[in-house]
Order: structure tokens, then C-alpha cells, then sequence
């Protein structure tokens, strides 16, 4: 995980509609940048879905929400259209910004040893300075817990 007060890396990754972003594009806002690992699975629409229900709230407090997964643009799409999901989902099969957060790691499948991304969320300023970083999040909570933070 990366080092609270650093400067976050940018990035350059496409969006569920192919239209490509870049980090330094929010500057001024605050951005809450969450990776995970596959979409439509129980914990990841679980997180997306919080995200999803509280995200007026996030825009009010002048913050974005972008997701992160090595998915495909197709993959997030189909993911945002089945749980109506308002907020910006980026396409990292290539893992620029999954290895550049330091989340590609070794995990633990039913005793079998994988690469993967670990459930991770940012919270970066509006200047792109890393302000929390929380590794391991538990997908339910995780959305309430960015905005209090926020």
C-alpha cells in the first residue's frame, strides 16, 4: 500500500464507455479511488452498490468515486447497466494503476497461491496528495466509511 501523505500516481485507463481518464483530470476534487477484484462478484457489487447509494452524498462533500479493476471495458459496462452503478468504473487490464497502488498481491485461494488485487481504497486531495489509504476493506462497510472520512 502506498504511503499516506505522497503524491498519488496518475494514471491513463478507460472508462465502462471506453472514454479514457486520467487522475490529474480531478484535480480540485477529492477522489476516493477504490480497487478491486472482479466485477459481479457478491463482495464487489456489494461495494459498488454502497458506492453507488451514497454517491449524491460524495458529490455534495465535492468528491468523486472511481472504481478500479483489471475487468475489461465490455465486463464494466455490463456491470454498471445490471446494478445501475452512477460513478466512473476503470478498466486496468494491463494493471498500470493496480501495480502503481501497490494492490497486485499474492492471495490465498482455498490453499492455492494466486496473484490478485487486494481490496484497497484511497482517499487522495485535491491537490493528488494520499490522505488515507485502507488496505483489506470490507466491501459492505467500506463506502459509509470513505464518506465519514470524507
Amino acid at each position: 500500500m502506498l504511503e499516506i501523505g505522497t503524491k498519488a500516481p496518475d494514471f491513463s485507463l478507460p472508462d465502462q464507455n471506453g472514454t479514457v481518464h486520467t487522475l490529474e483530470e480531478y484535480r480540485g476534487k477529492k477522489v476516493v479511488l477504490y480497487f478491486y477484484p472482479k466485477d459481479s462478484t457478491a463482495g464487489c457489487t456489494k461495494q459498488a452498490c454502497g458506492f453507488g447509494e451514497l454517491y449524491p452524498h460524495f458529490l455534495e462533500k465535492g468528491a468523486v468515486v472511481l472504481g478500479v479493476s483489471k475487468d475489461s471495458v465490455a465486463s464494466h459496462k455490463k456491470f454498471e447497466q445490471k446494478y445501475g452503478l452512477p460513478f466512473t468504473i476503470l478498466s486496468d487490464v494491463d494493471l498500470e494503476a493496480i501495480q502503481a497502488y501497490d494492490v497486485w498481491k499474492e492471495k490465498n485461494m482455498y490453499g492455492k497461491k494466486t496473484m490478485g488485487v487486494v481490496r484497497t481504497t484511497y482517499l487522495i486531495d485535491e491537490e493528488g496528495v494520499i490522505v488515507q489509504a485502507m488496505g483489506k476493506v470490507k466491501a459492505a462497510d467500506n463506502p459509509k466509511q470513505m464518506l465519514e472520512l470524507i
